[in-house]
């Protein structure tokens, strides 16, 4: 039992790793972000972009972790 639980961690890692070595650069900016950034250069555009694409990880980051609780919780549920 121990086993099949460190398995499918170690396979949900190897999945995750995949995922960031496969990762290309996202253009994360609406028509008008793109037009300021356009204006002040290459190198705050790039930040502009970053910082979009940072910002939008924590509301998929929190969204994650209910739903995988969720899962969790209706798993031991069906198990008694």
């Amino acid at each position: 039992m121990y086993f099949c639980t460190v398995y499918k961690l170690v396979q949900l890692l190897l999945i995750v790793l995949l995922f960031l070595l496969i990762f290309q650069g996202a253009s994360a900016q609406c028509a008008m972000c793109t037009k300021t950034a356009s204006q002040l250069g290459e190198k705050p555009a790039l930040g502009l972009n970053n910082g979009i694409l940072y910002l939008m990880l924590s509301p998929f980051a929190i969204v994650g972790f209910i739903g995988y609780r969720w899962w969790k919780g209706n798993k031991e549920a069906g198990q008694q």
